[in-house]
């Protein structure tokens, strides 16, 4: 991380978050859960749609969402940034949104997301057939794996390989999730799970059954980035940003160097850097659980373990409610919901965290959070650091 972005560092803070529809949210088009919770976002920030000029949001599903966006919304922003790296897109989105925010191009940021990948008619199949044209990956897709499972099985297969991981490990991690779920009124799946019941379950691509996968939800989710001075005057606890850092190593997962190792080494690192903190200060991790395999690489990449042994860790109930490093509070992708992409989720984690307003989930004391999104298939990674005023 070069010295000139540390001065970024507690300038801007998130003022408003929500989420709408997560879970199942029959009737609502991708753009109207994504509008309703910016609404939601913006009153939470004790704003207006009118006090909006800068707007940062993605979709896995359209090359120039953005423009749709702003005409759904009618708002008319001075700043736009619609990078789409996949679900870490709505982390990294803190870095240019900051840039604008620090330049005057802008005064208030939203960024926001809306997928009604479960309810939606278009089927999955429909959109599969779609990405074999418009995102080709000529190493994989002519072998016709199941992606993005495979890709996410094949990783876990080294890590199995090459430093004994279980698969009861793995399946610690979904159920480690589940516990954290039950906490949590708004998780999809709050019922309780077992490591057998992860083992037993139907398997869908070698080694990782459907309890190892996240699950397919609708939802919208927003938050509202201001300058610090702003935020201590509206309604809610100012959360600061301490250090970002986003890293693209790859697309397809056949173009890893190392299948085991995944671009947040780097994105962790820079956002640690900004931070001017390590792992060893951080209270809350909210870490994109795709599959069960990613929590453990991203413990390791980001520091919470030395590589192969997060296996061990979670085994141990570390990132379980009581364990000495709360994970994916909410229940994560693997219980609480995944629409589509769920990088804005985590970071709308962490906010609720620090805030204190967490329900039966929180941990208690947090002012520090890790929020991690990850993107295509260990493709993106894009790592945040918030704070609360004490963490300043």
């Amino acid at each position: 991380m070069s010295g000139d972005l540390n001065h970024l560092r507690g300038k801007f803070a998130i003022a408003g978050v929500a989420t709408f529809g997560c879970g199942e949210a029959p009737g609502y088009t991708d753009m109207e859960l994504l509008a309703q919770a910016a609404r939601l976002a913006m009153a939470d920030a004790g704003l207006t749609m009118k006090d909006i000029d800068g707007l940062c949001t993605a979709s896995a599903s359209s090359t120039m969402w953005s423009m749709p966006v702003v005409e759904y919304l009618g708002i008319r922003p001075r700043f736009v940034d619609a990078t789409m790296i996949g679900g870490s897109s709505f982390i990294a989105h803190l870095m240019p949104a900051m840039q604008a925010l620090e330049s005057g191009q802008c005064d208030a940021v939203l960024v926001a997301y809306g997928s009604a990948q479960r309810t939606s008619t278009l089927s999955r199949k429909e959109i599969g057939k779609a990405r074999l044209l418009m995102d080709p990956q000529p190493y994989e897709h002519p072998y016709q794996p199941m992606l993005p499972m495979s890709a996410y099985a094949l990783a876990a297969s080294r890590h199995m390989h090459e430093f004994g991981t279980t698969r009861r490990q793995l399946a610690q991690v979904a159920v480690s999730a589940r516990q954290w779920a039950r906490k949590n009124a708004d998780a999809f799946m709050r019922d309780p799970l077992t490591v057998d019941d992860v083992l037993n379950s139907r398997m869908v691509s070698d080694p990782l059954t459907v309890r190892d996968a996240c699950l397919v939800t609708d939802g919208g989710g927003a938050y509202v980035l201001v300058r610090a001075d702003r935020a201590r005057d509206l309604p809610q606890p100012p959360v600061y940003v301490l250090g970002q850092g986003t890293a693209v190593w790859n697309r397809q997962i056949s173009s890893m160097a190392d299948l085991t190792v995944t671009a947040a080494t780097q994105s962790g690192r820079d956002a640690y850097a900004m931070a001017g903190m390590g792992p060893k200060d951080i209270d809350v991790a909210e870490l994109y659980d795709a599959f069960t395999i990613n929590t453990l690489l991203f413990l390791e990449d980001l520091g919470f373990c030395a590589k192969g042994e997060a296996g061990a860790f979670v085994e141990e109930g570390n990132i379980s409610p009581g364990g000495s490093l709360p994970v994916n509070t909410n229940g994560g992708g693997l219980s609480w919901g995944h629409p589509g992409m769920y990088g804005i989720f985590a970071a709308i984690e962490g906010v609720r965290q620090l805030r204190g307003n967490a329900g039966d989930s929180q941990v208690a004391g947090a002012q520090t959070a890790i929020v991690h999104g990850n993107g295509g298939t260990l493709s993106s990674q894009s790592t945040a650091i918030l704070g609360t005023a004490a963490a300043l």
